[in-house]
């Protein structure tokens, strides 16, 4: 049988030791390609480049044998995803798999996260996508004792597909080196950010900015990522990218829009 091809990328840079991870575990699956920034794109969430120059070059940093192909490319996570399914693979890939990110994409973190969105771009043009995130934003996390779960987690996405529309968002918990209890499929919990931006003074007098806050959770329930993330789980939150509020349609039907 043909081995699937996996596609993958991440936000933390193609040095990063969570991707170094993620590709050691695909290896064990399929055939892999890896495309991945440059250097670091946290945060960057769906940007795109689109008023300069993208580059991209093939580069080794595996070097034992049947290492994949690598390429480094200069833009954001979403870049990278589009690059490789446009130019750089010469068939789609079976499944996209984004990170391992250093530190959580659980709840709000989501919406900002490079590693998710590289993941919804796959998904975008209709390829499964897991975007996986260790709670963890030390460069030297250890991301062993999850390896055999994620592993699984791919294999289960393989096998019996990914809903139409959706991208998986999974986080491990940091467990300093405790396998997780297990997996749970879960909803994003209800959070924010509750942010300030320190006013600061340069070296040559210049007033700057530096965005810092703290983590809200405004939601108790036992079946949300947060939960079981703080409970030595790894979620699954089956992540849409239609961003249409459904239950809120009704709504508009009062609304006296076309009436002069």
């Amino acid at each position: 049988m043909k081995k699937p091809l996996i596609l993958v990328t991440n936000d933390d840079g193609i040095t990063a030791p969570g991707l170094r991870t993620l590709i050691a575990i695909a290896k064990e699956i399929g055939d892999v390609i890896v495309v991945a920034p440059d250097s670091p794109q946290s945060g960057m969430g769906h940007a795109i480049t689109i008023d300069s120059t993208l580059y991209s070059k093939k580069v080794v940093i595996d070097k034992e044998k049947g290492a994949p192909s690598e390429y480094s490319c200069s833009g954001t996570p979403a870049d990278c995803v589009k690059l490789a399914l446009q130019v750089l693979l010469d068939r789609k890939p079976d499944i996209c798999l984004s990170g391992i990110n250093h530190g959580s994409n659980a709840s709000i973190n989501v919406i900002y996260s490079g590693t998710m969105s590289a993941a919804i771009e796959a998904g975008i043009e209709g390829i499964p996508a897991i975007g996986f995130s260790l709670c963890d934003y030390s460069w030297r996390a250890n991301f062993e004792p999850a390896s055999q779960l994620i592993k699984k987690i791919v294999l289960e996405a393989l096998k019996n597909g990914i809903p139409k529309g959706t991208v998986l968002n999974v986080n491990i918990p940091k467990t300093d080196g405790v396998e997780p209890k297990g997996i749970k499929v879960c909803r994003q919990a209800n959070a924010n950010w509750k942010e300030q931006f320190d006013k600061r003074t340069s070296p040559t007098g210049r007033e700057y900015f530096w965005l810092s806050g703290e983590f809200e959770l405004l939601d108790e329930g036992e079946d949300t990522d947060i939960w079981a993330i703080s409970n030595n789980y790894i979620s699954i939150v089956p992540t849409q990218y239609d961003l249409t509020s459904y239950k809120a349609m009704a709504h508009f039907k009062n609304w006296r829009l076309n009436e002069h």
